[in-house]
């Protein structure tokens, strides 16, 4: 069985690179939708019409589950995606709950895209675990885009985090969350900026652990020899350059797994 991975760009990434990790044994497939990045700022409209197509695309070729490892497209479509196709589809979720149970007197802040901010589902699960009201909201929209540039550490990026950040008290906070996979290619430059006292937190671990659990639970594990195939909305990448830049993302994820 192949599990397939979603993302509306190179995001998705930093999911499928812990399931490599913890799950080394299957066989994956991730769909970045390159074409229409980022889906921070459409409408949800659009954004459920490019999710379901992807789905779709991916149980064509073959998933028997779906991780949608893009925290806007869960927001929006995850609940639509469950009723409609008959295998596991699992969502992102910031780690805001975990981040609120480890803070003692600090607050948390979590950080994500325009859609994930506003949504009804992130709000939801605030509600439902910060009863000392510690938790904090902030989008970071262009933070997609420099991503999908592949940059990274820059002086533009330092400068727009700083900028971002400079209505908060960033001493005050215990913990950051990164509320968009996106933004997990960029741990060492929030450990610039952040305290050093402030926990980094990302969903990644706890997705493919409730993945893992899943597959045990139906009987779905592998024990072969591991493949990945990749695809940029619907097309196959096999080009030699695209490749060596996939390489080069899941290297760095393995340097942002050390901090």
């Amino acid at each position: 069985m192949k599990i397939g991975f979603f993302d509306s760009g190179i995001g998705g990434l930093s999911v499928l690179h812990q399931a490599l990790e913890i799950l080394p044994r299957e066989d994956y497939l991730f769909y970045a939708d390159s074409d229409h990045v980022p889906y921070g700022e459409k409408s949800n409209g659009e954004i459920a019409e490019y999710v379901d197509g992807a789905v779709h695309f991916l149980l064509q070729e073959g998933a028997g589950a779906v991780v949608v490892a893009c925290n806007t497209a869960t927001s929006v479509a995850i609940e639509a995606l469950r009723r409609k196709y008959p295998v596991p589809i699992l969502g992102v979720e910031p780690a805001v709950k975990p981040a609120v149970e480890r803070s003692n007197s600090g607050r948390v802040l979590v950080v994500a895209t325009p859609v994930t901010v506003r949504e009804k589902k992130l709000h939801d699960l605030i509600e439902r675990v910060d009863c000392k009201h510690i938790v904090d909201l902030l989008p970071l929209p262009e933070l997609v885009r420099f991503a999908e540039r592949f940059e990274f550490h820059s002086d533009a990026v330092v400068s727009y985090l700083r900028s971002a950040f400079a209505g908060h008290e960033l001493s005050a906070y215990s913990s950051l969350v990164l509320g968009c996979t996106h933004f997990n290619y960029f741990k060492d430059t929030f450990r610039k900026i952040f305290p050093q006292k402030t926990v980094i937190l990302d969903s990644c671990a706890g997705t493919i652990n409730h993945l893992a659990r899943i597959l045990r639970e139906n009987g779905q594990t592998e024990s072969g020899a591991c493949s990945v195939e990749y695809y940029r909305s619907g097309r196959k990448i096999t080009d030699a350059e695209s490749l060596r830049q996939i390489r080069s993302l899941l290297y760095r994820l393995d340097q942002m797994a050390l901090l």
